[in-house]
């Protein structure tokens, strides 16, 4: 990137960065990107990890939202379905709730209308026993019935790497752990940014026509450095999440429920557990490490407790959690839940274009809006004469090319065989492979074969090796969190698994990356680190 000048530098490697960076470079634009962390590493990766269509929305009358992001899920799904999937979710209706039987009818309808839901999946209405039918748990006390409708779970994190992978694959460059530390301006224009790597320490000059600041929570701390931080302001609301042993809460069907004091809550069953969240608190600390209180803990079992009264939750059930920081732009006498999910974009005196607020679900129309403007910007230059338009509503993302969704069970059903069959792998196993990577299990299959030895000299299991050389191949996996947190998510669903390898997992990684006997220590540490912050909760409350 310092060798030449880009056309567009991108700062921030969430959702939103990679979305940028994936559009601008399928219409040839020369595109830079640093993450200062990992990919992923802040809200991308801390999010509920729902594609959804934001039916609380409707409750807003923010229609035009509720429309843009309907059509966008089917469309994240279509070019990723290894990355997302359609999951029905159940609305139980109680006496004196949020949302009454024939608003929620009305509500849904509109819903399915405006999302442009398929027609396999539009909504029903369900009386009480038909609600109780799809979960057992529910509150059976003033059920009156409920909606049935479909949302699209992902894993947020698996999703960023891939749209990052896919844009790297059109040509973009992107590096993680490189932080920029301040701008370089000519005639009062920003034209380049300082970038020091977290790594080494080494300073970089990187010099673009335009930058973008998508760094989420950090966007103001950016405009600051600016001197362009006027206006309107994010304020940061944070969002706890839970995970429970499906031994302790046996959930089988994912509910979006009424909470005592009026918020509502999904509670969702994943890979053996189920997950329960959001928190939404005003928030004012570091957002690179937003920690889950005791308070946070207790009001989501209070929660489970209301709404799932026979499962009798407790505090030391919780297997681990997670904590995430939602950069929303700032309404004055708003209630944290309240204020808006949309997206705004600001171009400053230097130039500076910074996009903020906005959701995962919407990050590929938000990246088209920004690129858009970038074209326009650079038009006026007469740098160029405008931008083919946005490419990536038919682009399938990196583990993507399936064929689209129809074609994705018979995909799975025949690796899960040849993965069965030539590495004498468990169902199980060859099936979370394959949908963990999607079109690029080919690679991985590749992998195996070169490291069937590696593997049973080092004592790793071979799904985990070929797993873990992949990430350092292909997803420019630095560190053993960014394997264990956000490549495979086992820090918050599997943390059994993570305490069981993860030695292994960071004496290989030194083997690979010759560290020193310090620098391997100090990543055992982080690991511990990262384990005791999914596991305890920090002291403050609420």
């Amino acid at each position: 990137m310092e060798k030449e000048v880009q056309d567009l530098f991108i700062i921030g490697g969430g959702i939103t960065g990679a979305g940028i960076a994936l559009d601008a470079s399928t219409r040839g634009l020369r595109t830079g990107l640093v993450e200062m962390q990992d990919f992923a590493a802040g809200t991308s990766s801390r999010s509920t990890k729902l594609v959804h269509g934001g039916l609380r929305y409707l409750k807003q009358f923010e229609v035009g939202l509720v429309a843009e992001v309907g059509k966008e899920r089917a469309i994240v799904y279509e070019n990723g379905p290894h990355v997302t999937t359609p999951e029905w979710m159940l609305l139980p209706l109680h006496k004196g709730g949020t949302f009454g039987k024939f608003s929620t009818s009305i509500g849904l309808r509109v819903y399915d209308f405006l999302a442009g839901v398929k027609r396999s999946e539009r909504r029903s209405m369900l009386n009480a026993e038909e609600t109780l039918a799809k979960e057992p748990l529910i509150k059976k006390e003033g059920l009156k019935g409920g909606g049935y409708y479909v949302e699209y779970r992902t894993d947020d994190a698996r999703l960023t790497i891939e749209v990052m992978k896919k844009a790297i694959e059109k040509g973009a460059k992107a590096v993680n752990y490189a932080k920029v530390e301040s701008f370089i301006y000519e005639n009062e224009k920003v034209k380049g940014v300082n970038v020091v790597d977290q790594l080494t320490g080494k300073e970089y000059k990187i010099f673009a026509r335009k930058i973008v600041n998508a760094t989420g929570p950090w966007v103001d701390k950016m405009r600051e450095a600016d001197n362009s931080k006027k206006g309107k302001v994010l304020r940061l609301t944070k969002g706890v999440h839970i995970v429970i042993d499906q031994s302790k809460f046996p959930l089988k069907q994912a509910v979006y429920y009424d909470t005592p004091d009026g918020r509502m809550v999904f509670a969702i069953p994943r890979d053996g557990k189920t997950y329960v969240g959001t928190t939404d608190t005003f928030y004012d600390k570091d957002a690179a490490h937003p920690t889950v209180t005791t308070g946070d803990r207790t009001y989501l079992i209070n929660t489970i407790n209301y709404m799932f009264p026979t499962v009798k939750v407790k505090d030391c059930d919780i297997e681990s959690s997670w904590a995430g920081v939602r950069p929303l732009i700032y309404e004055e006498g708003k209630d944290p839940s309240e204020i808006s999910r949309k997206d705004e974009i600001w171009v400053s005196d230097s130039g500076l274009i910074t996009i903020a607020g906005g959701k995962l679900t919407g990050y590929r129309k938000m990246a088209e809006t920004v690129v858009d403007k970038v074209g326009k910007l650079l038009a006026e230059e007469d740098y160029r004469d405008g931008l083919n338009p946005c490419q990536t509503k038919d682009i399938p993302i990196s583990g993507g090319n399936i064929g689209g969704s129809k074609n994705y069970p018979g995909f799975v059903a025949e690796n899960v065989k040849q993965l069965v069959n030539e590495f004498e792998f468990t169902h199980e196993e060859a099936e979370k492979l394959t949908r963990l990577y999607g079109s690029n299990i080919d690679t991985v299959k590749e992998i195996m074969k070169e490291s069937k030895d590696k593997a049973n000299e080092i004592g790793l299991p071979q799904p985990i090796l070929a797993s873990l050389e992949y990430g350092l191949q292909y997803e420019m996996v630095t560190k053993p969190i960014d394997f264990l947190v956000r490549r495979t998510g086992a820090m918050f669903f599997n943390i059994e698994w993570v305490n069981h390898w993860k030695k292994q997992i960071v004496a290989y990684m030194a083997e690979r990356f010759n560290w020193t006997e310090d620098e391997k220590q100090g990543y055992e540490a982080e690991v511990e680190f990262y384990i005791k912050d999914a596991t305890e909760p920090s002291g403050e409350d609420m």
